[in-house]
C-alpha cells in the first residue's frame, strides 16, 4: 500500500468539497488561511531578502461598484483582467521583453470579494524553459475593517515571448528557497500535463459509452452571440487585445447562457484549462458565442468561443473555454438544474465532451487536489487518470527530496541515515557514495525487473504494460516481513503478497534537473490483488519515499528517501534506533549491483524502451522512489 507526501497543483491547506451531491458535478476549494506555501507562495513579510523571487510582482486593487456584479461582488471577468496583467508583468520582468499569454490552467474560485474590500494579487515566475515560462498567481482578499484575509483562488499561466522577439532564448531561473525549488521542479510535471490534456479527452470519448442525451430544456434556448469592437482601452501595452479583456468578455456571454437555462443569476465556480490560439489587435471585431453544453444535477458546463475578424476577412479562432456554473439558493447551497437536450450534430458531440471533462475534473480532485491524509492507499489505474497519477507520484517524491532540515541519525561505513519529523510523519533518508554515472544508474534502477537481482524482497517482477513512453506498470511478488528486530523477510512461511506498481521515469528537462524514477501502488481490474500485508523494510516500496543520487566526481552520492506512517514504524524503528542494519545491508546490495554493471566512460548504453538521453553533464542527482 502506497500513499503520497503532498498535493501538487492545489494548496495542502485547502479542504476540498464536492458541491454536486452524488453526481460530483463541480469542485471547489475553501481556505481561510494564506500561510500555506504549497501552491508556490508564502507571506513575503516573513521571508528574508534572499528568499524573495526576483520576478515577483504584486498588485492591490480596492473593489469599486463599477467592478461588481448585481450582488455587489467583484465580477470574475474583472478579476481575470487583473490576474492576467499581474502575471504578464512578472513574465516580462524575467524575459526582459514583451510577453503574451499562451494558456491558463484550471481556476477554481473558492471565495467571493465584495465592494469595498481589497484584492491582493501576487505573481511570480516558477520556471523558465527555452521560450515559455510558468507563472504562478495567487489572489487574496483583505477586509480593511476586520483586518481579515482569505484566499480566493490561485492559478498557473504560461507566457511566451512575443513573435517579434521569437529569437530570444529565456535565461533559466535560479530558485533560492526550498519552496522555490519545489515549484521549479513541479513546473516541469505541470507542463507535461498541459501537453496531453486534449489527448485525454479524445481517449475518453473513443473508449467510453456515455449517457444518452435527453432533457427538458433545448440547448438552442441558451445560445448567446455577441460582438465586441476592440478599442484602444481594450489593448495592452503591445497594442494587442488584452488577454484578460478577452476572458472578461467570454465570462459575460457564458453567464448569460447559463442564466437562460436556470432563469436565475448563476455563480461561476471554475474555468477549465484553455489556450490562446492567436492574437487580435485594435480595430478587430470579436465574435463571442456561448451555449450550455450539458447540465448535471447541480452544475452546468458552458462552452464559449471567441473569433476575431476585420472588414471582409475570414474569422480567426482566438480562444475557446469551458466554464462551470452553479445556482446558489437562499442558503448558499447549489440548486437542482433542469436537464439539457442537445441540438443535433455538434450539440451531441459537445454534450459527450462535457461528460469527459467532468470525469477529468473528478480525477484531478481524487488524485491531485486531495489533502495529504485523504490520498487513497492504492488508486485504481486507467488511461484517463494516468497523467494525474504520474504527476502525483513524481511531485510527492520531488517535494520530499527538497526538504532541507534533515537530521543525521547514524553513520556506518560512509552510509548515513537521516531523519525528519514533519506533520505527524517520520521521514528518513539513507545516503552513500557510488562510483556509477547518473545515466547508467537511471537505466538500471528505472527498470524494476532488474531489482530481483539485488533486492531480496522482490521475488518476481513482471512488466504488465507501458502506460506511455515514460510510465510503466509492474507486477511485483514479495514475501511477508517479520516486525521483529531486523524485519527479516518471512519467505519460509510461504506467505506472499502481490501488488501493482506504477513506475514514472523522468529525464532532466533542463540543466540541473534530476533523473527521476518514482513508484506508487495502483490497482488494476485485470490483476486483482489481495489486501496488502505490512510493508517491507527498505528498499521495498515504503508508504512514501525514494532514493536520491548526487553526482560527486568521481562517484555518485545515493540517497533513499522514505516517509513512514505510524502503522509501519514497528517494521523500521529498529533501523532508526540503530538496533538493526537491514537498511544498510539492502543499500549495500544495491550499491554492489550498480557497481558491477557500471559501464566505462567510453561505452554507450541504449535503452530500447526509452529515447536517447540528453547530455547531462550538468546533472546533479538521480531520484528514485
Amino acid at each position: 500500500s502506497d500513499t503520497h507526501t503532498c498535493d501538487s497543483i492545489s494548496d495542502n491547506s485547502d479542504s476540498i468539497r464536492d458541491t454536486s451531491d452524488s453526481s460530483n458535478d463541480c469542485i471547489s476549494h475553501t481556505s481561510d488561511s494564506i500561510s500555506d506555501t504549497s501552491d508556490g507562495f508564502s507571506d513575503s513579510t516573513n521571508d528574508s531578502i534572499s528568499d524573495v523571487n526576483p520576478t515577483e510582482v504584486k498588485m492591490s486593487q480596492i473593489v469599486m461598484p463599477s467592478h461588481s456584479n448585481h450582488r455587489q461582488e467583484l465580477s470574475v471577468g474583472q478579476l481575470l483582467k487583473w490576474m492576467d496583467s499581474t502575471a504578464c508583468l512578472s513574465a516580462e520582468k524575467h524575459a526582459g521583453c514583451s510577453c503574451v499569454t499562451a494558456s491558463i490552467d484550471d481556476i477554481y474560485f473558492d471565495q467571493t470579494i465584495s465592494v469595498g474590500q481589497v484584492v491582493n494579487i501576487k505573481a511570480k515566475v516558477n520556471r523558465a524553459f527555452n521560450t515559455s515560462m510558468e507563472v504562478g498567481i495567487v489572489v487574496v482578499c483583505e477586509d480593511l475593517f476586520t483586518d481579515r484575509r482569505w484566499r480566493v483562488c490561485h492559478a498557473f499561466a504560461t507566457f511566451v515571448t512575443q513573435r517579434s522577439a521569437s529569437g530570444i532564448k529565456l535565461s533559466p531561473l535560479r530558485p533560492g528557497s526550498q519552496q522555490q525549488q519545489e515549484e521549479h521542479s513541479l513546473a516541469a510535471e505541470r507542463r507535461r500535463m498541459r501537453r496531453v490534456h486534449d489527448d485525454i479527452i479524445k481517449d475518453l470519448l473513443s473508449d467510453r459509452t456515455f449517457q444518452q442525451a435527453g432533457g427538458v430544456v433545448a440547448a438552442e434556448k441558451t445560445r448567446v452571440e455577441s460582438v465586441e469592437l476592440v478599442l484602444p482601452p481594450h489593448a495592452n501595452h503591445q497594442v494587442n487585445t488584452f488577454g484578460g479583456q478577452i476572458m472578461a468578455w467570454m465570462v459575460n456571454v457564458a453567464t448569460i447562457a447559463a442564466s437562460r437555462l436556470c432563469h436565475a443569476h448563476p455563480s461561476l465556480r471554475s474555468i477549465d484549462m484553455f489556450t490562446f490560439r492567436g492574437p487580435s489587435q485594435v480595430g478587430d471585431r470579436l465574435l463571442l458565442r456561448a451555449i450550455v453544453n450539458n447540465a448535471f444535477r447541480t452544475s452546468m458546463e458552458v462552452g464559449v468561443q471567441a473569433e476575431a475578424y476585420r472588414g471582409g476577412g475570414p474569422n480567426r479562432h482566438i480562444n475557446s473555454a469551458f466554464m462551470t456554473f452553479e445556482v446558489p439558493d437562499a442558503h448558499g447551497n447549489p440548486r437542482t438544474l433542469p436537464r439539457i437536450r442537445p441540438e443535433p450534430l455538434h450539440g451531441e458531440r459537445r454534450f459527450q465532451e462535457a461528460i469527459a471533462r467532468k470525469k477529468i475534473r473528478l480525477d484531478r480532485k481524487y488524485i491531485i487536489s486531495c489533502k495529504q491524509a485523504e490520498v487513497p492507499l492504492s488508486v485504481p489505474w486507467n488511461p484517463s487518470n494516468q497523467v494525474y497519477l504520474s504527476y502525483n507520484n513524481v511531485s510527492a517524491l520531488k517535494m520530499l527530496a527538497a526538504r532541507n532540515n534533515w537530521q543525521l541519525n547514524s553513520k556506518e561505513d560512509q552510509v548515513c541515515l537521516y531523519t525528519l519529523e514533519e506533520q505527524g510523519s517520520l521521514s528518513f533518508r539513507v545516503e552513500a557514495e557510488l562510483d556509477v554515472s547518473a545515466q547508467r544508474a537511471f537505466r538500471l534502477l528505472g527498470d524494476l525487473r532488474n531489482r530481483t537481482h539485488w533486492d531480496r524482497h522482490y521475488l518476481e517482477c513482471d512488466l504488465i504494460r507501458s502506460a506511455d513512453k515514460d510510465d510503466f506498470l509492474y507486477r511485483v511478488v514479495a514475501p511477508s516481513v517479520d516486525p521483529a528486530p531486523g524485519g527479516s523477510a518471512n519467505q519460509d512461511a510461504g506467505v506472499l503478497q502481490e501488488f501493482i506498481l506504477l513506475a514514472s521515469r523522468r529525464r532532466p528537462c533542463g540543466p540541473g534537473d534530476p533523473y527521476v524514477v518514482a513508484l506508487r501502488s495502483v490497482s488494476l481490474p485485470t490483476h486483482p490483488t489481495p489486501p496488502l500485508l505490512p510493508l517491507l523494510p527498505l528498499p521495498h516500496p515504503p508508504p512514501r519515499g525514494g532514493a536520491l543520487c548526487r553526482l560527486h566526481h568521481p562517484g555518485d552520492q545515493r540517497d533513499y528517501y522514505n516517509q513512514a506512517s505510524p502503522e509501519v514504524l514497528p517494521y523500521i524503528s529498529t533501523d532508526i534506533a540503530g538496533l538493526s542494519s537491514s537498511f544498510y545491508r539492502s543499500f549495500c546490495c544495491c550499491r554492489q549491483y550498480l557497481t558491477q554493471n557500471c559501464l566505462g566512460p567510453g561505452d554507450q548504453d541504449q535503452d530500447p524502451e526509452q529515447d536517447q538521453d540528453q547530455d547531462c553533464s550538468s546533472l546533479d542527482y538521480v531520484t528514485l522512489l
